[in-house]
């Protein structure tokens, strides 16, 4: 395996066979920075301007689901690296990066989520990414590549299952390189 690109995303480089041997590894569990707010929630539906009484009243909420949720748009920023900290490098849970394969571009082809139960204030939600499948290499109008397949599992801090995120990624390398 070769060293990992500075790019805005770090990927690690290798070879197809050095890839295949991550199928079914996960990634390091990682802990949110912080927990589930009602500051952050209505910064998010502010921007998005979602009027969802679930997210917004109290009295609603406690009726409706015992208490104020999350939007379910909210369930990757409540993991994601803070752009910087004093004390530690930023790093990312998601396993794709660290899949040592020939490219240098990475994007994301399909994401599906299913949602087990809400988070409210107060929950503090862990992932743990792992690489479920890669492709045999694939020429495709973007380039020359693998399509990777991961599965992230959400859980809140008693470890109750949030929600299961499935990934398509598709690692290339134009045509042009």
């Amino acid at each position: 395996m070769a060293d990992v690109a500075q790019a805005p995303f770090p990927l690690t480089f290798g070879t197809y066979e050095d890839a295949r041997k991550l199928i079914g590894q996960a990634g390091e569990k990682t802990v949110a920075e912080f927990s589930v707010t009602q500051e952050a929630i209505k910064v998010y539906c502010a921007l998005v301007e979602d009027a969802n009484a679930s997210y917004w009243d109290e009295a609603y909420a406690q009726r409706q689901w015992s208490g104020i949720v999350a939007p379910p748009g909210l369930l990757l920023s409540w993991c994601m690296a803070l752009q910087w900290h004093p004390h530690r490098e930023r790093s990312h849970y998601i396993m794709a990066l660290r899949v040592p394969l020939p490219g240098d571009t990475l994007i994301n082809v399909a994401t599906t989520t299913e949602f087990d139960r809400h988070l409210y204030l107060g929950d503090r939600v862990s992932v743990q990414d792992r690489l479920t499948q890669i492709s045999e290499e694939k020429d495709t109008r973007l380039g020359i590549g693998h399509f990777l397949t991961t599965e992230a599992e959400f859980v809140n801090q008693q470890g109750e299952r949030v929600a299961v995120q499935t990934n398509q990624l598709f690692r290339y390398r134009t045509h042009e390189a």
